[in-house]
């Protein structure tokens, strides 16, 4: 009896402590995400999912995993046996919804305060290619997102009422969703790029996995992206140090 009980225990406790590669897709209504974090906080190991939302991440059975994407909530999970043997894992997120905070309507936009008001006033742009609107000077390359929203929302060279069956199937307003995700992906790169991996770490006392978790977390805020085309360093990096301890606080960080 102890003979036949034996090897299975041995593969039972095998499978606890043997590093095994977790395989799984992350999707939104059937579409995958490309650009998703999953860290592994258990091993400080992380990856990012490919255009078509695949990915996979050396795990072992108990292992905590922590799924971050800009405009998604956060999902965290604990690794079981029947997920590293699943041939078809997909894993569900959940738009995040940013509600507004209260809105201060004042007439002409002026607050009464001589400082704020001239920071306000509108300035002559410079003459450029663009006001002069010379040829090509608004041309950019557009990304992917963009050609295909752009395609869905004009048939392109194909059929008129692709318009319309892209409107009513709902791939449209899924395109819409894609690209504010890319745009809002480059954005917090973009922050993130001003600043050395050092500072967060030994100023904001991130650990450096968990940094892209960070920059998710701070792209939540409604200040952020007014901050980030801003492009000013010290007011976003004051910004940083408040989020870091926020953040710290909320994963029990210190």
């Amino acid at each position: 009896m102890l003979l036949l009980i034996s090897p299975q225990l041995i593969r039972g406790q095998d499978n606890l402590i043997r590093n095994r590669e977790l395989k799984g897709r992350i999707v939104e209504a059937g579409e995958g995400i490309p650009n998703v974090h999953l860290l592994n906080l258990s091993a400080e190991r992380a990856t990012i999912t490919n255009a078509a939302g695949y990915f996979g991440i050396d795990t072992r059975v108990g292992d905590t995993l922590l799924i971050s994407a800009i405009r998604y909530e956060r999902k965290t999970f604990v690794v079981t046996d029947q997920m590293l043997e699943s041939s078809g894992l997909q894993i569900e997120m959940v738009p995040f919804v940013n509600e507004l905070q209260e809105v201060v309507v004042r007439p002409y936009n002026l607050s009464g305060k001589l400082d704020e008001d001239l920071m306000n006033l509108e300035v002559e742009e410079p003459v450029t290619a663009a006001s002069l609107n010379l040829p090509n000077a608004y041309a950019k390359k557009r990304t992917q997102a963009e050609r295909q929203l752009i395609e869905a929302r004009s048939g392109g060279s194909g059929i008129p009422l692709n318009p319309i069956l892209n409107a009513i199937s709902g791939r449209t307003k899924m395109l819409k969703k894609r690209l504010a995700r890319d745009q809002a992906y480059l954005q917090t790169q973009e922050v993130r790029a001003r600043y050395a991996d050092s500072l967060f770490v030994s100023e904001l006392k991130i650990p450096e996995i968990r940094i892209p978790d960070f920059m998710y977390y701070c792209e939540m805020d409604s200040e952020f992206a007014e901050l980030a085309d801003s492009e000013d360093l010290l007011k976003m990096w004051d910004f940083l140090k408040a989020k870091g301890l926020e953040y710290r606080n909320a994963n029990q960080l210190d």
